[in-house]
């Protein structure tokens, strides 16, 4: 059962009303995301390019870019570690790209997920030592790559890490002391000495960060700088979205303007995205990116190599492009069913080994494409409301990826059994691992043992931002709510609740029935609700409630059944018109 929850948080709504010509309804909904002051509501509302953080503000950023700046006049060859996710893949892009543009000899280094794994190995050090690389720049890896940026400095290989990831600690006297990398610079804001303004975004904020302070100390031509920051912040505007960033602060900025310049003039690569999945780049929303286009980025490195997202992204002709995408969208649509099958399978393996009471869910797919271990682990957790590791036997021993609840620190939780791992890193929500075959059992206990969790925290929590009539459910509002997108992690399509809704009929719909429409009637008026939601779940709600055959009768116009319900407004176009559309999100 959840448990509903109304937000209350205070301020001068109607002040801020009548300051940002908003109605009080959509000032509370703001300062329900943690927006205090009105210069805060501002920048949340009006935000822009020129509201950015200066890059000179994350620690060891203006040395990175000394560093770089003294190999570009040297003429030494220098190279660039990405990751196989769409984090790592744009950040690549960014920093190669960009390192290009001032006329950096530099190449790409994407690692194989099976072959390499995630981020550093001692391999990719001695390559490239072999290739003669004098500069390894990371990107979205390498703060937790303390031995092989050791193997890499013993070779006389200058590495800077750009990174966003959970910095590795020890704990000494109950405080906790950061492990860095011994590189010659560390650029990631999760350092605790790093006093940069916002410190959640994600590795291509952080490449982002870097070119745009190489291009402005190079005095770069303006019209090439502003080309160039255009397309990077398009990909950071679709890293951010599909590394599950909050979108609040910086992070919000980036992905409105990145938005902004998809719909007006898109870089070839996520043009041709957009193309192949039948989006119109007017109409393309923070959705798309993390659904669409950031699964096609994905599908290539959890299926293969991200070697051919890189080519997508670096295509300087469409049709090369076009075809490029197509592949990848491909590849998704494989990546889909091999992800279906993987879920039913994990579900299956719970049942069977008696994990009801299990607090962490620690799965063994042997069989797994280890490249989906994340997406199911994902899965899992929103079928349980548990943390879940998803395990899998790779080449090398066993490879895992968690996604955790937000009552669970995943990255602390694997800390305190880090003996168990071969190789582990992430943050809070998110988790990859290598460990032994043998040491499942001992996971798995350990997990538990150590997660602190209550059955309280397992319950779903639904925040309301606003209880309102439908009465006051109007086109004018849904239409004014398009102020507060995007929509995303920390910054939800608002949410409404009322009570005493009187269903009064029901009619199935889509090619397979599996959402409905009802006529409800609240105070007297009448009105459309729709469902997209599992209506099994409904029906079942329906039937304990009201007693057997009490779904049926909702289609049959025979009930008067009353509830509460949560509900998010939106605008339906459909031939032409544009009418609001009331959305059913829960029911009790």
């Amino acid at each position: 059962m959840e448990k509903w929850f109304v937000a209350a948080k205070k301020a001068d709504f109607d002040a801020w009303s009548k300051k940002f010509h908003i109605t009080p309804v959509t000032a509370r909904i703001i300062r329900n995301r943690d927006i205090l002051s009105e210069e805060e509501v501002d920048k949340y509302l009006n935000g822009t390019f020129l509201d950015m953080y200066p890059s000179e503000l994350m620690l060891d950023m203006e040395d990175a870019a000394a560093i770089l700046e003294e190999q570009i006049r040297g003429g030494g060859k220098m190279r660039v570690i990405g990751d196989y996710d769409v984090d790592g893949i744009t950040s690549a892009h960014i920093l190669t790209k960009g390192l290009r543009a001032l006329s950096a000899k530099v190449d790409t280094v994407i690692p194989h997920r099976i072959k390499d794994g995630y981020g550093l190995n001692d391999g990719m050090m001695e390559e490239a030592y072999a290739d003669g690389i004098k500069t390894i720049v990371t990107c979205d890896n390498g703060i937790a790559a303390a031995s092989q940026i050791a193997l890499a400095a013993e070779k006389k290989i200058t590495v800077v890490v750009t990174d966003h990831h959970e910095v590795p600690y020890t704990e000494e006297n109950g405080e906790r002391v950061e492990l860095l990398p011994p590189a010659a610079a560390v650029v990631d804001p999760k350092r605790a000495d790093c006093t940069y303004p916002y410190k959640n975004v994600c590795g291509a904020v952080v490449a982002y960060k870097l070119v745009e302070l190489l291009l402005r100390r190079a005095k770069t031509e303006p019209s090439l700088r502003q080309k160039l920051l255009d397309e990077f912040i398009q990909l950071a505007a679709v890293a951010t979205v599909c590394d599950v960033m909050p979108l609040l602060d910086e992070n919000r900025i980036i992905v409105k303007e990145g938005l902004k310049r998809l719909h007006d003039k898109p870089c070839m690569g996520l043009r041709a995205l957009m193309e192949v999945n039948g989006i119109e780049p007017k109409k393309l929303s923070a959705y798309h990116l993390g659904f669409v286009i950031g699964p096609c980025l994905n599908a290539t490195g959890r299926l293969d190599s991200a070697k051919r997202a890189l080519e997508l992204l670096d295509a300087e002709d469409m049709r090369l492009a076009v075809t490029v995408a197509g592949e990848l969208q491909e590849m998704n649509d494989s990546r889909k069913l091999m992800t279906q099958k993987g879920v039913e399978e994990a579900v299956n393996y719970v049942e069977q080994n008696h994990m009801e009471q299990d607090k962490v869910l620690v799965i063994f797919l042997p069989d797994c494409h280890e490249s989906l271990a994340g997406i199911i682990a994902g899965r899992i957790r929103e079928k349980f409301g548990k943390p879940a590791f998803v395990l899998t036997r790779g080449e090398e021993g066993i490879k895992g990826s968690g996604r955790s609840i937000e009552a669970y620190h995943m990255y602390d939780g694997m800390t305190a059994c880090k003996t168990l791992f071969t190789k582990y890193g992430g943050h809070k929500m998110a988790a990859g691992l290598s460990m032994r075959e043998e040491d499942i059992p001992k996971l798995r206990e350990a997990l538990n043992a150590g997660c602190g969790l209550t059955e309280e925290d397992f319950i779903p929590r639904v925040h309301i931002d606003v209880p309102m009539p439908l009465a006051y459910a109007g086109k004018k509002l849904a239409e004014e709510l398009s102020v507060l997108e995007p929509f995303g992690t920390d910054n939800p399509k608002p949410l409404f609740a009322t009570k005493n809704v009187h269903f009064i009929s029901g009619t199935r719909m889509g090619a397979k029935g599996s959402f409905a429409r009802f006529r409800v009637e609240e105070n007297g008026q009448v009105y459309e609700v729709v469902y997209f939601g599992g209506l099994d779940r409904f029906h079942a709600f329906l039937e304990e409630k009201y007693g057997k055959g009490a779904a049926e009768a909702l289609y049959e116009k025979k009930c008067g059944y009353l509830l509460s319900i949560t509900y998010q407004l939106g605008i339906n176009s459909y031939k032409g018109r544009d009418e609001v559309q009331i959305v059913m999100q829960h029911f009790c």
